[in-house]
């Protein structure tokens, strides 16, 4: 197909500003540059094929993956698991999550010839791409060879559709070698439509956020290390997931709120792990009293912040707080997850920017579980507000646990659709 080549053709011609790309990402964090050659499919992990292959870009996503690779790994243990992503903060989250009972790699860029390479090694027996992952090299590797593959837990938002729709001629084609599409909302698979994905190939079986199932004893084990900090009465919150940009805003809003509340402690966690080091020193530019996480300092009564510079542990630093700012969302990016800290218990802060969450963000407002904040000044207000009334505070918490629960089941229709179109012997 002629849109393909010279989709191919751009991509080869690419390869130069890839390079760089990945250069200077490893320049900002030294995990870019480990494992390369899998990225073109050289130097692959040995794999059992004959399995399932999942694919979760980036951290959020594996995180969203986490309850359907847990029950997959249940429901078929005769089967090899292999999980893919694109980022070190991915593959540690997965890493952290399953170990060694599943198999994992980089998956590799979407060149013809590493699609090839990659699929022809893996073999599965079912493709699943999650969310938005839609590669059209590997859709079409596992069409050419008769591989199922499914978009589970789709979601497109309508700025993303607008981007696809720009491309049709490759977008449409791609869209309709997909075996099932299972997305969010019916406004979603309108769109899906829209771009070319056939109808009957289209359901709208929710989004698996809502299943989160937080660790067993989670809470139990984030009291005890209060307890070790003799924090179990400060005042503690987090901001998690931030940008650049958030981070400011945080610490501005913490830094009025200790006039207030001088006991007040922050998590200030991150998003990426390349910030970390310049987020700890803006820290420490702003005067604050900071340990990192990472270090393993301990927090003591003269701890004002807490830097969450770490990988895979974002659950537990949610647990520990009693109130959660969730990142990504005061400025342009879209937002993150909010349902982790809602299946947590935690009364939910988040700016206006949550256009990639915008169905699960208002069904969290209306319920009343969701404070929107816009500045420094609006958060500051906010946090205190919630400790002064904590009467509120709980009622945001019941309210989330309202909406998730009203929500689950998206979890059992997915795997019921996975079933069916596994080809197993």
């Amino acid at each position: 197909m002629l849109v393909r080549y010279l989709y191919n053709l751009l991509l080869h011609l690419a390869l130069p500003l890839i390079a760089l790309r990945l250069l200077f990402r490893a320049l900002r964090a030294a995990d870019y540059a480990k494992r390369v050659p899998e990225r073109f499919a050289l130097c692959l992990p040995k794999t059992q094929p004959d399995g399932i292959w999942l694919h979760a870009v980036s951290l959020g996503e594996s995180i969203a993956a986490a309850p359907l690779v847990q029950t997959l790994l249940e429901r078929y243990p005769h089967l090899p698991i292999t999980l893919t992503c694109m980022t070190p903060t991915g593959s540690a989250r997965i890493r952290a999550l399953f170990g060694e009972r599943v198999q994992h790699c980089y998956l590799p860029y979407d060149l013809p010839w590493a699609a090839r390479r990659f699929i022809g090694r893996l073999r599965p027996r079912l493709a699943i791409l999650m969310e938005t992952e839609l590669w059209p090299n590997h859709i079409h590797q596992c069409a050419r060879l008769n591989i199922p593959v499914v978009l589970a837990n789709g979601r497109l938002s309508e700025r993303s559709a607008r981007g696809y729709a720009r491309f049709a001629r490759l977008t449409r084609p791609m869209l309709s070698e997909l075996s099932w599409l299972a997305v969010q909302s019916q406004v979603e698979a309108e769109r899906f439509v829209a771009l070319g994905a056939l109808p009957e190939r289209v359901d709208v079986t929710g989004s698996i956020k809502f299943d989160v199932r937080p660790p067993e004893g989670i809470a139990e084990r984030a009291q005890a290390l209060r307890g070790d900090w003799q924090a179990q009465n400060r005042p503690l919150w987090i901001a998690a997931s931030t940008h650049a940009g958030e981070d400011e805003i945080a610490l501005a809003a913490h830094k009025t709120l200790l006039q207030k509340r001088p006991d007040a402690l922050l998590i200030l966690v991150p998003r990426h792990p390349e910030r970390f080091a310049s987020v700890h020193a803006l820290c420490q530019q702003q005067g604050f009293s900071v340990k990192r996480r990472g270090a393993g300092e301990p927090v003591d009564e003269s701890t004002q912040l807490l830097l969450g510079d770490t990988l895979g542990e974002l659950l537990f630093l949610y647990a520990l707080a009693d109130l959660a700012l969730v990142g990504g969302s005061l400025v342009p990016r879209g937002g993150h997850n909010l349902l982790e800290p809602a299946a947590l218990g935690k009364p939910l802060l988040s700016g206006v920017y949550l256009f990639n969450f915008a169905d699960i963000a208002a069904q969290l407002k209306q319920a009343g579980a969701l404070q929107y904040v816009t500045d420094a000044e609006t958060l500051a207000a906010a946090l205190a507000t919630l400790w002064d009334n904590p009467k509120q505070a709980q009622q945001m918490r019941e309210a989330a646990q309202s909406v998730l629960i009203a929500n689950q089941g998206a979890l059992n229709r997915l795997l019921d659709g996975l079933h069916s179109l596994l080809k197993e012997p």
